[in-house]
């Protein structure tokens, strides 16, 4: 499967992944598509953490992102399940 179809697939999980999961795809979903952090850090906290999950990433190559990306929904694909 390609990059942009386990996104959706990671969209349709059946259980909601728990909150440091969804920041890992988070992080390297916006390292895809938007490079290195190129935004202040929010203050309030919901920001704050999906800012850090993708300051996490910075300097991975958009190659190197989707492969992270695609490796992270195999390994919580069979915990989370597809609709």
């Amino acid at each position: 499967m390609d990059f942009e179809t386990i996104c959706e697939k990671s969209k349709a999980f059946s259980k909601k992944p728990p909150n440091d999961v969804y920041l890992e795809f988070y992080g390297l979903y916006k390292q895809v598509h938007s490079g290195d952090v190129n935004i202040e850090k929010p203050a309030d906290a919901e920001g704050a953490a999906k800012y850090e999950a993708w300051l996490s990433r910075k300097g991975l190559s958009v190659d190197a992102a989707k492969a992270a990306y695609i490796v992270l929904y195999e390994k919580y694909a069979p915990l989370y399940g597809e609709v």
